[in-house]
């Protein structure tokens, strides 16, 4: 494949210098990497809930519950840098919300320093944020930061007042709106050209799926370094919404991988398409995946590689998009000892399979529930 990078160290955002570039060949990310290296999943990479307060409150997300109005009290960070001290593998550390640039506050206290002690370590870092904020926080943010991922679902404004407001509870004027859809896509740009890898992540759902191709184009014309792409699962927040069929996301998958910049990275994840399965139009589908320039298939790190810290309340979980309660808190236990505790549990067990020859780790929690309920992953092999 052809690597994708950014000129470390010639703008202000972009890598230091010597780091070797994220590309389609090197994702830290993707749980496949530990998997092949160590012989099982080993926890390589944290993400940390850093705030339960966002601007939006966007229709598929997968946290909309838990968002509030107030923020609770965080915990020290010498007990998060000790318990992440521990980790003897990381390799990357993310952060989400709710919206981590909402407040000044977090940028300053919590999201900066995390940043600065992931640079030292030698960790990557992303941020999940919509960008919507005045420019100066991510101008705060940017120096020490590898990938800014951002959700883009849009065409135009109205798509994003549709999209990002439909849960608010109350009347946001379209002239506002407007406002934020053309400084999120401003800001995006000023990142992107000042060397920052900015990454967009498109749902395919019931809204997207038809559009797909010109929501590329503009993320394409906004500077982002990759596209990121994943079904939308009506789950949690999101559960009220229309499902949108297989054969559905396969044409859109179809449709982005016809019309796609050639020299754009293309992520897909958490797709319910497997070299294993039965029938042969998916099989060909996973094929061309494999085959196209720039494009991969991200493993879903959730509860494979990775866990998720609540900053709040220390408990650990081991994925956002199913009902599993925490399997641990980081006041009185190490990320590797809850890690190794999920490892070992049925629930997971049930879903460890990893196909070499295919470069996968079967699916997650909510797409083995949905499509293939009863179905025994370890039994299966690629069908070549």
């Amino acid at each position: 494949m052809q690597a994708i990078s950014l000129s470390a160290g010639t703008l202000p955002f972009a890598a230091p210098a010597g780091w070797i570039p994220l590309s389609p060949e090197y994702d830290p990310w993707d749980p496949i990497r530990s998997a092949a290296a160590y012989g099982r999943h080993e926890l390589t990479s944290v993400e940390l809930t850093v705030t339960h307060l966002c601007n939006m409150r966007c229709e598929h997300c997968a946290v909309g519950d838990s968002l509030t109005t107030k923020e609770a009290p965080h915990l020290p960070l010498d007990l998060l840098f000790a318990r992440l001290d521990e980790v003897e593998r990381l390799e990357t550390i993310s952060m989400t919300g709710g919206e981590p640039t909402f407040s000044m506050d977090t940028v300053r206290d919590i999201l900066v320093p995390v940043l600065k002690y992931a640079r030292k370590r030698g960790v990557r870092t992303q941020l999940n944020s919509n960008v919507t904020m005045d420019y100066e926080r991510y101008e705060m943010i940017a120096p020490y930061l590898d990938v800014m991922h951002i959700s883009f679902n849009y065409t135009k404004a109205e798509d994003f007042h549709e999209v990002g407001f439909a849960r608010t509870g109350r009347n946001v004027s379209s002239g506002m709106i407007a406002k934020m859809y053309e400084r999120m896509i401003e800001n995006a740009r000023r990142l992107a050209d000042g060397g920052l890898f900015v990454s967009a992540e498109s749902m395919i759902n019931y809204r997207t799926h038809g559009k797909i191709a010109d929501i590329h184009r503009l993320i394409r014309e906004m500077g982002c370094v990759r596209h990121e792409v994943h079904p939308m699962y009506p789950s949690s927040f999101a559960s009220g919404l229309p499902a949108i069929t297989r054969g559905q996301m396969a044409e859109a998958v179809e449709t982005l991988l016809d019309v796609r910049d050639p020299d754009m990275w293309m992520l897909f994840g958490t797709l319910p398409f497997f070299a294993c399965s039965e029938d042969e139009s998916e099989r060909r589908l996973v094929r061309r995946l494999r085959e196209e320039t720039n494009v991969t298939v991200r493993n879903d790190p959730d509860g494979r590689n990775r866990v998720n810290v609540n900053l709040f309340s220390g408990d650990v979980y081991v994925t956002d998009f199913a009902s599993v309660p925490p399997f641990g808190n980081i006041r009185g236990e190490k990320l590797d000892d809850v890690f190794a505790k999920w490892r070992d549990h049925p629930m997971q067990m049930a879903v460890n399979c990893h196909c070499p020859s295919a470069g996968c780790c079967g699916p997650n929690l909510l797409v083995s529930e949905m499509y293939y309920k009863g179905i025994d992953f370890k039994a299966r092999k690629a069908i070549v």
